[in-house]
């Protein structure tokens, strides 16, 4: 008889123990187990003969889902690393890292997939006979040439065409046995590899050296100076020994024109990973990256745990991103454990951006990582200038000054693209009576509603809650409602009428839902169907748009007097991100920010003496008032439905710490917003000059926590290292 140790899908930090009278189980596997009335599907943690409850009491597993371990010896490491840094659940830490189709007890077993392929009768049809549905005519056209996986079919020609040439006895499914390509390494075909500068050929050659050992590298390369250039040609020496690559980037945007590009190049299949997949579909790359059938695999933050065959490099592209952050559950960081996860594979790692993360920056400085530089654009592309537009005292038409509507007016007239980015989706931020100045808030969250004008609603970007634009004041009864502000809608209509002979697309999260959308976007923007683009921050994000030579950045002045003290260096680094859209090919390109503080430091060092000065200039600011990267900090947070609630409870937590020489609080205070979706929310800051002090004090009492009675009566989290106070 042996006593498992499992770690089950419960907020509780501990593991449970189970009885197994069978063949002991691998660590690593999967076993079903009966806990209270349910079933859970549980991960054999510890394998021992003692218990410290009594044995009799007991339950025994049900099932043992696994042959094999599905999370291997690095993973295992992983997730006890997640575990103590983050003061998390074990057992939520084992569940983040595996696929959804895993969690729900599917086999990890690869399943066969469905193709479709013409049958007698569709492969003797003259195609011509289906000219009144295009579509159809040119799946059947294809499939006439080869059989295609049916899920391909229907993202590239749409279920409807599918189903039609089925009912019309055209063609026929097959249920196949998914073919793997393990002989990759044979078919790499390099493909137009241009000459590097000698910028890119320094970086390259100092990651070449590296393979086979731990390193850790910030490749910081101003916009369009070819860092995944670097990327490809050191991964071109990794996979011509047999290893394998995992890539991360921050959006779901970046990864069609990545995969294309790193495809092309190498001539093999890649893996795709990110939240748009279905989950059979990230659990077939999972599965092929894990057998060493994929020699490069790229995603989004939760790639990060995916398992390789062979490992040989690891990549973090654009790490400054926010988005690699978790902000509910495991709220751990993409990049860090992108660290830790190279340490322990014993691989380079490349962290590029144009614009490093404050610790990333501090952790080059001071040599903890190798400091890689690209300071010149590749090819003959120039650097874009740029310039802060002064509009006090300007007439302002939807958002934009006369001047600057002359500039994009020139631009356009040389058949060049113009890029105007705003960081606010909707119509208008909000919607007030003419009359009596009254403003249609969310009840749940005391904010303004978002006009949406084209959907006809009011809608709540911070709950979610919508309701239509109403007719008259709920206050006066008046019908003289007004808009506030400005929106990504609202520019693109006022820019519409305005160039009424220019193509304009908007690009925001509203627009660009659905699968493939953006992908087709930004395609027909490379294809210059569109001459004026709109967009949020899935605009400023790695694109390369050869057109793009003018980019103006509207409505950033809040961001200059945030309470948050990581504001400045985000609205810095989106700046230096959004800017370097434009020239990015022959054509010289420029900048320019309009705003009513065009003498603030911010803006004014960020201008004239880069990213780079800034960000050693902040540094410093950090380091005098004692934050992040010079401090560590933890945040519990608490929400309950009324504010002293989660007052009460997080000074219960303050109270563990008062006492501790190497821990300061702060708070509880309320946070940045202070009500949302009907829950009030307080915060309370740990701070500590040593990141092992603050662990410590964690770790001697987030048990006590977890067990205080009000711990059931508030909804809180502790937030290791956190990048967000709103």
């Amino acid at each position: 008889m042996h006593i498992l140790h499992i770690a089950l899908p419960i907020p509780k930090r501990r593991l449970f123990d189970y009885i197994c009278e069978t063949e002991k189980p691998p660590i690593g596997t999967r076993v079903r187990v009966p806990f209270g009335p349910r079933k859970l599907i549980g991960v054999v943690w510890k394998v021992s003969s003692k218990s410290e409850w009594d044995v009799s009491k007991l339950k025994p597993i049900e099932e043992i889902i696994d042959d094999t371990p599905v999370l291997n010896k690095t993973l295992l490491k992983l997730c006890h690393w997640l575990t103590h840094y983050y003061k998390h659940p074990i057992g939520d830490v084992v569940q983040t890292a595996l696929p959804v189709a895993l969690r729900k007890g599917e086999s990890s077993l690869p399943k066969p997939i469905t193709f479709i392929q013409t049958n007698a009768k569709g492969a003797e049809l003259d195609i011509a006979e289906l000219s009144r549905a295009p579509k159809q005519q040119k799946l059947l056209s294809k499939l006439q040439e080869e059989e295609l996986p049916k899920s391909i079919a229907r993202t590239d020609f749409g279920a409807p065409a599918i189903k039609s040439l089925l009912d019309k006895g055209l063609i026929e499914t097959l249920e196949k046995q998914p073919k793997y390509q393990s002989n990759w390494q044979q078919e790499l075909k390099i493909q137009d590899k241009p000459l590097a500068n000698v910028e890119q050929a320094v970086a390259i050659s100092c990651i070449e050296a590296a393979i086979g050992q731990y390193s850790s590298f910030l490749l910081e390369g101003i916009t369009g100076s070819g860092k995944t250039e670097v990327y490809l040609q050191a991964i071109e020496s990794v996979l011509k020994q047999g290893k394998q690559v995992l890539i991360l980037v921050p959006e779901i945007g970046l990864t069609p024109q990545t995969v294309h590009r790193f495809k092309y190049r190498f001539g093999i299949d890649v893996g795709v990973l990110h939240s748009g997949l279905t989950n059979p579909e990230r659990l077939q790359v999972w599965q092929q990256s894990a057998k060493g059938q994929l020699g490069i695999v790229i995603g989004t933050r939760s790639a990060i745990f995916t398992p390789m065959l062979n490992p040989g490099l690891l990549i973090v592209d654009e790490e400054h991103d926010a988005s690699y952050k978790q902000q509910d559950g495991l709220r751990y960081h993409a990049r860090d454990l992108a660290v830790v996860r190279a340490h322990e594979e014993n691989i380079p790692l490349v962290l590029g951006t144009a614009t490093p993360a404050l610790e990333t920056l501090n952790n080059a400085l001071t040599g903890k990582y190798q400091h890689l530089k690209l300071q010149q654009r590749a090819g003959n592309a120039s650097v874009a200038s740029q310039h802060v537009f002064d509009i006090r005292q300007q007439p302002i038409r939807f958002g934009l000054a006369q001047g600057m509507l002359d500039r994009i007016k020139q631009h356009l007239e040389q058949g060049n693209q113009v890029m105007l980015f705003i960081n606010r989706r909707g119509y208008a931020p909000a919607l007030t009576c003419h009359q009596c100045g009254f403003i249609e808030q969310c009840k749940r969250c005391d904010k303004p509603y978002t006009l949406h004008k084209q959907l006809h609603k009011l809608q709540c970007h911070h709950c979610g809650s919508a309701k239509s634009i109403p007719k008259h004041c709920q206050h006066c009864h008046s019908e003289e409602l007004t808009s506030i502000g400005v929106g990504t809608e609202q520019l693109e209509h006022g820019l519409a009428e305005y160039f009424p002979n220019y193509s304009s697309i908007r690009i925001d999260s509203d627009s660009a839902r659905g699968k493939n959308k953006l992908d087709k976007m930004l395609n027909s923007i490379n294809n210059n169907e569109h001459q004026i683009l709109i967009g949020t921050q899935i605009l400023s994000k790695g694109h390369h748009f050869p057109n793009v030579t003018l980019v103006l950045i509207l409505d950033i002045d809040g961001a200059l007097f945030s309470a948050d003290y990581r504001a400045a260096e985000h609205l810095a680094q989106l700046i230096t991100q959004v800017a370097g859209r434009a020239g990015r090919a022959e054509k010289p390109g420029e900048m320019w920010l309009q705003t009513h503080d065009p003498a603030h430091p911010l803006l004014q060092d960020l201008i004239n003496n880069g990213y780079g000065h800034f960000a050693r200039y902040a540094l410093l600011e950090r380091q005098h008032a004692a934050l992040p990267p010079y401090t560590f900090q933890g945040l519990f947070k608490a929400q309950a439905n009324s504010a002293q609630l989660a007052h009460e409870f997080l000074a219960q937590v303050r109270h563990f710490f008062d006492h501790s020489e190497n821990v300061f609080c702060i708070g509880p205070i309320p946070s940045l917003m202070e009500k949302r979706q009907g829950q009030y929310r307080m915060q309370l800051v740990l701070q500590s000059s040593q990141r092992s002090h603050l662990q410590h004090a964690l770790g001697q009492h987030i048990l006590q926590i977890e067990n205080l009675p009000l711990a059931s009566k508030v909804r809180w989290s502790l937030d290791i290292d956190p990048q967000d106070f709103s």
